[in-house]
């Protein structure tokens, strides 16, 4: 096992700092310090087969199937080795399966292992077509099997939970399951159980894990927002998707590249369809994004698309009946155009894009808002809002990239992160991901301004800055004198801080972190929830901002805009707009005549009964949208719009880093928002060359990106004082709730966190078992959970199955609610 001296002794490789020379296979090659076997074979081109190893999970050498050669100074090892556990070394030699006998021979025998107890339903397993260990028997294993006793056999499926399902005969114990769960989620819902012949995976921290004696789990229930990885990962076929379980087989599935809508970061996906129908979605591979990581809301919430409610051909109110009747795209479109036009004339219309746009239809939006209807009344933020977070968006935000911003990357490597009015399992679960990888890594410091200890809180190792809700703008301004540490770190090169959307709801915040961040030097991140907002922002679809970040009021800049489309001087609207609260206000009390809306659901919407006053109200009312909703149930007229699997786009996560997509599913018929909205505009005698999204992109590049420069400067508000018998609100949304792209999985809605109200010791006594939270409009009763939060606040999910707390109170972050003792 030496090699040829002339090889060995003569080579004149310069070696780098903080490499090693070895050689593989006969070949020289120069690696970097701690890199793995496994890893420099790959970069030779050399493959070595393997079932444990991961390249973002720590190694673990439990298959033993990646066995190969290695000798060390000379001296060869006196039996094969693991190659995914060891590094390299300087004049290592190392022989792989392609040039020594010894280590085929032991992968083969591996292989055979493996294979003793493992069941022969390829046919029908799920992972058939796909499977590594299916391709790597073919590859490494022997042609026939020396097995003839009967294999070991359990019930099946086991169900871990309501949307991962366990074959345990299938398993090879290659722990990618285990280790996923407690590195990368920080959720040991799996585990290994038993020992030797009988071992085992199943779910974890229970005393009575596993009931042996039937098909299900016991103890603590296996809830993950990133459940669904364990299935994609796993080497066979053990864990399985409920939804998906003999649906189909891999080779009659169509395969495209997609990219995640359903938040603002932006994951890379696959999505697999079969008959027009897409069947599955699998995480894609962006080192920069995502990494090989999606959670389970964007990886199984996809048949919203195909539920009940979903729209398919135009609509248009009867005069008569009252009813919404459907009509041909020629006689909708027509109606809509004059019904727009004649509100435009005589009171104005208000645009209401929505969040979740690409940036081609909110640019759409934008263009149709200033050019068909005349106004700046446009507001894509259908959610709580604010003009205090409208300046800082437009001088922080708008513009910025990976390059001169926050990226994942810059997370990654951050020394310390300050998360403000941010929840980043609940609202970002990728970021989330990075913080915990930064936290576990490179011991990045994660503090959490909120209200309570959270599952966010623990899995980054962070440390939680308690204060009231509404109290987080005076926190941040009191950072100097009551946590001069975290100052003088986030005062640090690369120190970040993320904001989220709850921000806007706390008069001063923004402004707070932005004298922050120009005292730190720290860099700062805006990180809303929906798709679309970053790239909605940046097209124009707010009330004070042309696309590119030009100011409305700005002449010089309305001048640039209107030479780039081609419109004669002083056509565009001069003066700021009117934000969503705005129109809303104005429509409910008669002042606009007509409403545009998109994807937007009043329960959203910091005052839904005012929401839907001022849908009743308005004369004319247009919806964009793709399923039944509320705002149909006032529109005039409908106007269906494909989801994003059947139109191809661009969104712009909340880096500002661009994510196209193509189209998925072709030949539906479905259009796009800027489609629709060319068409009705070329009925209104004006033209948006918005014909399709590559169009679209097209005129706002050539616009460009001019941010304001703008500040915000708001000072911090004092949060209202609670009476006997009264708390403050604290809510956020779960990533798992009521959205209404989650429709249709009852698989997904089965692993949402429980619905609890949370309060403090304090608090909490004389309440008994379950609290109810009230306001003048409704109540909400929950069980009670305690936690570490300030006294005299109440924590409610935001937008769960019996805790809708806009559509039932009225309230928000920070609002005074009263507390009672709920009935048992």
């Amino acid at each position: 096992m030496t090699i040829a001296p002339d090889k060995a002794e003569t080579s004149e490789t310069p070696v780098p700092e903080g490499h090693v020379k070895l050689v593989i296979d006969g070949e020289e090659v120069v690696a970097p310090k701690g890199e793995l076997l496994i890893r420099t074979a790959e970069r030779l081109g050399t493959v070595i087969p393997r079932f444990c190893d991961h390249p973002l999970l720590d190694p673990a050498g439990a298959c033993r199937q990646c066995l190969v050669e290695v000798e060390m100074n000379g001296r060869p090892m006196p039996k094969p080795q693991a190659s995914c556990t060891m590094t390299v070394a300087d004049g290592m030699v190392v022989k792989t399966q392609l040039t020594s006998p010894v280590a085929d021979k032991a992968q083969q025998g591996v292989m055979e292992l493996l294979l003793i107890n493992h069941p022969l339903d390829c046919p029908i397993c799920d992972k058939g077509g796909e499977c590594p260990l299916q391709n790597q028997a073919m590859a490494h294993g022997r042609a026939e099997s020396r097995f003839v006793d009967t294999k070991r056999t359990f019930p099946k499926p086991l169900p871990i939970s309501t949307q991962v399902l366990l074959d345990r005969e299938r398993c090879v114990l290659c722990q990618r399951c285990t280790r996923f769960s407690a590195e990368i989620a920080g959720d040991p819902f799996i585990d290994l159980l038993e020992r030797g012949a009988h071992q085992q995976i199943g779910t974890a921290e229970t005393a009575d894990v596993l009931d042996m004696a039937s098909k299900t789990t016991s103890g603590k229930p296996f809830q993950s927002y990133f459940s669904g990885n364990t299935i994609q990962i796993c080497p066979v076929g053990a864990l399985t998707s409920a939804a998906y379980r003999f649906r189909s087989r891999p080779f009659d599935l169509v395969s495209s590249p997609s990219v995640c809508e359903h938040c603002s970061s932006g994951c890379a996906e696959r999505t697999d369809f079969r008959r027009g129908k897409v069947t599955r979605k699998l995480a894609g591979d962006d080192p920069d994004v995502n990494e090989e990581w999606i959670c389970d809301r964007g990886r199984f919430a996809f048949r919203y698309a195909t539920a009940a409610g979903r729209l398919r051909r135009p609509q248009i109110r009867n005069a008569e009946t009252g009813e919404l009747e459907e009509a041909s795209w020629t006689e909708a479109l027509q109606v809509a155009a004059e019904g727009l036009a004649q509100a435009r004339d005589e009171r104005g219309v208000g645009v209401l894009p929505g969040g979740r746009l690409t940036v081609e239809d909110a640019y759409a939006y934008s263009k149709f808002a200033r050019i068909a209807l005349r106004t700046n009344d446009i507001d894509f933020r259908a959610r709580a809002h604010s003009a205090e977070e409208l300046d800082f968006l437009a001088g922080r935000v708008i513009g910025t990239t990976p390059e001169n911003g926050v990226s994942f990357a810059a997370i990654e490597a951050a020394p310390t992160v300050l998360c403000v009015a941010f929840e980043p399992e609940e609202e970002a679960p990728v970021v989330f991901l990075r913080l915990r990888k930064a936290a576990r890594k490179q011991g990045t410091k994660v503090v959490h301004i909120g209200q309570w200890t959270t599952q966010s809180v623990r899995k980054t190792f962070g440390e939680l800055l308690a204060c009231v809700p509404g109290g987080e703008a005076a926190a941040i301004d009191a950072l100097p004198q009551h946590a001069e540490d975290l100052d003088e770190r986030l005062a640090a090169e690369g120190a970040v801080v993320l904001v989220g959307e709850r921000a806007a709801e706390v008069p001063g915040l923004f402004s707070a972190l932005h004298r922050l961040t120009e005292r730190t030097g720290a860099k700062i991140a805006w990180i809303p929830r929906r798709a679309g907002e970053r790239g909605a922002l940046d097209a124009g679809a707010v009330p004070t901002l042309l696309p590119g970040g030009r100011p409305v009021g700005d002449a010089a800049a309305r001048a640039e805009v209107e030479k780039s489309w081609g419109l004669g001087e002083g056509v565009l609207p001069g003066g700021p707009g009117r934000d969503t609260a705005g129109i809303l206000t104005a429509a409910a009390a008669g002042e606009l005549g007509g409403l545009l809306v998109g994807g937007v659901d009043p329960d959203d919407l910091p005052d839904p009964d005012l929401a839907r006053g001022a849908l009743a109200r308005a004369d004319f009312v247009v919806s964009l949208e793709l399923s039944a909703s509320t705002v149909t149930e006032h529109a005039d007229v409908v106007l269906p719009i494909a989801p994003a699997a059947e139109k191809s786009g661009t969104y712009l996560n909340w880096e500002g880093r661009s994510r196209p997509f193509s189209v998925t599913l072709e030949g539906t018929g479905a259009l796009s928002d800027c489609r629709v909205l060319d068409t009705l505009a070329v009925e209104m005698d004006a033209d948006l060359f918005t014909q399709t999204p590559q169009a679209a992109a097209a005129d706002l590049g050539r616009l460009g990106v001019r941010p304001s420069g703008t500040a915000p400067s708001v000072q911090s508000g004092q949060s209202p004082k609670p009476g006997k018998g009264e708390a403050l609100l604290a809510t956020w949304r779960q990533l798992l709730d009521l959205a209404s792209l989650q429709a249709d999985e009852p698989n997904l809605a089965g692993t949402a966190r429980p619905v609890l109200a949370r309060l403090s010791a304090t608090t909490a006594q004389g309440l008994g078992g379950r609290v109810t939270v009230a306001t003048k409009r409704g109540e909400i009763t929950l069980p009670v959970e305690v936690a570490d939060l300030p006294d005299g606040v109440v924590w409610l999910p935001g937008n769960s199955v019996g805790s809708q707390v806009r559509r039932t109170l009225g309230a928000g972050h920070g609002s005074v609610v009263s507390i009672s003792g709920g009935a048992q």
